[in-house]
């Protein structure tokens, strides 16, 4: 029978690993950012060269699980004789792996542009560097918002992965704390609440964010 004072005990042990997963996240979609921006340059540069690098970038990114990327990333860094800790190795795969996501998702924004736009701007004398940061970038942001967040909510969720390689994160704390108490169903619903309750708050973060640029 379920026990409410185990949930109880269970959602405040598994607290401790919170910290952990939304480390993971967070830096792993600001890496998802930086990383997929240019990937993106690539995919819609005049070059074949970069067009073609970035295909095969998101194809690798897309096609391959995440939990395979990142034991590959815990596990070839040592190879090639650069030791980092865990928590490193596991931002970098879920950041890599972000990227690709990130790069289709400003891809499409920006194509779903009218070129009209672009067109006039370049007709009354703009500078490149204008048209992007002016009039290209700020609406590719508007409208890559709501598929940005959604991104970084399944991200939150597929950080679960990295206890894989031993980080203390929400996954991992539930799975100790069923082990210790015996209590495995308190211990996976504490869990399942924890990651609820994270992602509602960043649902309505995208809500307000999708508001204010809409205003």
């Amino acid at each position: 029978m379920f026990s409410l004072n185990a949930f109880v005990k269970s959602f405040h042990a598994l607290a401790l690993g919170v910290p952990s997963t939304l480390i993971v996240s967070l830096l792993g979609i600001a890496i998802g950012l930086l990383v997929g921006a240019l990937i993106c340059a690539g995919a819609l540069s005049l070059s074949p060269v970069l067009r073609r690098v970035a295909a095969v970038w998101i194809s690798f990114f897309r096609g391959v699980p995440l939990m395979v990327q990142l034991l590959l990333m815990f596990y070839l860094l040592p190879v090639v004789g650069i030791n980092v800790p865990p928590m490193v190795a596991a931002v970098l795969a879920v950041g890599l792996c972000s990227s690709a996501y990130v790069a289709e998702i400003w891809r499409g924004a920006i194509n779903a542009l009218p070129r009209g736009q672009a067109e006039a701007a370049v007709a009354i004398g703009m500078l490149p560097r204008s048209i992007w940061t002016r009039i290209i970038l700020p609406q590719a942001v508007r409208l890559s918002l709501p598929a940005l967040v959604n991104e970084l909510i399944l991200l939150v969720k597929a950080s679960s992965l990295v206890s894989l390689v031993g980080i203390w994160e929400i996954t991992r704390a539930s799975q100790a704390e069923a082990g210790a108490s015996y209590r495995p169903l308190e211990a996976y619903v504490a869990a399942g609440c924890l990651y609820l309750v994270i992602n509602l708050c960043l649902a309505a973060l995208g809500r307000y964010l999708e508001r204010r640029t809409a205003a």
